[in-house]
C-alpha cells in the first residue's frame, strides 16, 4: 500500500455515497468508526429531470451512441457527487485530508451476475478519477465485479454491514434473529441470524414501479407517505400475476434490478391484467406488490425473526410501512432510526464501511450472501 494509502487508512473517517435504483439523487455520510459506526452528518443532492432520464434510457438501452452518452453521465453524476461532499465536509468542519476516503458505488445501469455460459457482470456507471480529483480524497470504487467474478451475485452487498451494526453482537440481544429490510428501488431483505449467520438477497420490487407510475400520472417523482395509493383500491388479478413472476420464486442467493423490474413488465401486465383501470387502483397494486413480496420474503426465510427494521426510501411510505406491518402482524415492524441509524443513512453508511474494509485489506462480502467462492476484498482504489 503507498504511504500516503497507509496514513490515510490510520483515520478512522469515511465518506459513503449511494445513488441507487430509485434514480432520485445521490446521499451522501461521512462516518466516524473509532468506536462503532457513528454517522457525523449526512446530505443529499437530487438528480436533475435531465439525467434521471438519461440514466433511465441508459438502463434500457434506449437511443444510440451509448458509450459517449454513458461517459458524460458519468461525469454529471459524479459531480452531483462532489456537491454532496462538499456538503458534508461544509456542515460537519471536517478537512479532506481528515477522510481515509470514500466509497462511491455509482449508478447501476446493468445487473447481469449469472448468464447462460455461467459468466456475468454488473456495470455501475462511475468517473472515481474525476471524484477524486474534484473532492482531494481517495476514492473506492467498483464495488461489485470482485464478487461477480468469484461466482457471485455482486449484490446485496449491504447484509454484511447489517451484522456489523444491527445484529446480535451490535444489539446485545444474543437469543434473536433481527431482520433488516432495505426498500430502495429494489428491496432487500438482510436475515442476521441468533446463531451468527448471514442471509441476504434482492426480495423483488421496492419504490421502482411506484415511483414510475407516480411520475407518469401526477409528474411528482414519488407518491409522499403512499397517500395516493390509499385512495385506490387493490386490482387483485394484477396482484396475483405479478406475484407469479419467476424471480420472487427462486431461492437466494438472487438480486435483480431494472433488468427485470421495468417499466415494459409493468405495462404486460397492465395491458392483460387492467386495461381499464384507474391510475390510483395501479398505485394501490404497486404498493402492495412491494409490500407483499417483502413480506413473503420474510415468511419464507425469516421465519425465527421477532422485528423488522426497515430504511430506505420506502421506509418513509406511511402506507407502505401499513401494510407490510398489516401482513407480517406478529413481527414488529419498525425502521431502523428505533436502533440509532435513520433510514435514509443505512445505505450511504455501508458504502463508507466497504470503503474501510477495501483500505484495510478486509473482505466487504459474505458468500453466504451472494454465492461467491469465497470472502473477496472489493473496490478499486482510486488515491487523493
Amino acid at each position: 500500500m503507498p504511504h500516503a494509502l497507509e496514513q490515510a487508512s490510520q483515520s478512522p473517517l469515511y465518506i459513503g455515497l449511494m445513488s441507487g435504483t430509485s434514480l432520485d439523487g445521490v446521499d451522501g455520510v461521512i462516518v466516524d468508526f473509532s468506536q462503532g459506526t457513528r454517522v457525523l452528518c449526512h446530505a443529499s443532492c437530487a438528480f436533475d429531470s435531465g439525467l434521471r432520464a438519461e440514466l433511465l434510457a441508459l438502463n434500457s438501452s434506449e437511443g444510440t451512441n451509448e458509450l459517449h452518452r454513458a461517459a458524460l453521465a458519468a461525469n454529471a453524476l459524479v459531480r452531483h457527487y462532489a456537491q454532496v461532499v462538499q456538503q458534508l465536509l461544509a456542515a460537519s468542519g471536517v478537512q479532506p485530508a481528515q477522510i481515509a476516503a470514500m466509497g462511491a458505488h455509482g449508478q447501476t445501469v446493468r445487473h447481469r451476475p449469472q448468464m447462460f455460459d455461467g459468466t456475468g457482470y454488473t456495470l455501475q456507471l462511475n468517473a472515481p478519477a474525476l471524484l477524486a480529483e474534484l473532492t482531494g480524497i481517495t476514492v473506492v470504487a467498483d464495488l461489485r465485479s470482485r464478487d461477480v467474478a468469484a461466482g457471485g451475485q455482486g449484490a446485496p452487498l449491504v447484509p454484511a454491514f447489517h451484522q456489523g451494526v444491527f445484529g446480535r453482537a451490535a444489539s446485545g440481544q444474543k437469543n434473536q434473529t433481527t431482520l433488516v429490510l432495505n426498500i430502495g428501488g429494489i428491496a432487500n431483505l438482510s436475515v442476521l441470524g441468533a446463531d451468527g449467520s448471514v442471509l441476504g438477497f434482492d426480495s423483488g420490487p421496492g419504490n421502482a414501479l411506484m415511483d414510475a407510475w407516480c411520475l407518469q400520472h401526477t409528474g411528482k417523482p414519488y407518491d409522499e407517505s403512499g397517500q395516493w395509493a390509499a385512495s385506490g383500491q387493490l386490482i387483485p388479478n394484477l396482484l396475483a400475476a405479478m406475484m407469479a413472476e419467476t424471480y420472487l420464486q427462486q431461492p437466494p442467493p438472487k438480486s435483480t434490478g431494472r433488468d427485470l423490474f421495468h417499466a415494459d413488465w409493468l405495462a404486460a401486465h397492465l395491458q392483460i391484467h387492467a386495461v381499464a383501470a384507474q391510475a390510483a387502483d395501479v398505485q394501490a397494486t404497486l404498493t402492495e406488490f412491494t409490500a407483499a413480496s417483502c413480506a413473503d420474503a420474510v415468511k419464507r426465510f425469516g421465519k425465527s425473526g421477532s422485528e423488522l427494521l426497515v430504511c430506505g426510501g420506502g421506509a418513509l411510505n406511511t402506507y407502505l410501512m401499513q401494510r407490510i406491518a398489516a401482513l407480517l402482524p406478529e413481527i414488529h415492524v419498525t425502521t431502523t432510526a428505533e436502533r440509532g441509524l435513520p433510514p435514509l443513512e443505512v445505505e450511504a453508511a455501508a458504502f463508507a464501511w466497504l470503503a474501510r474494509q477495501c483500505l484495510l485489506g478486509l473482505p466487504g462480502n459474505l458468500a453466504s450472501v451472494t454465492g461467491a467462492k469465497g470472502p473477496r476484498i472489493l473496490g478499486a482504489i482510486y488515491p487523493a
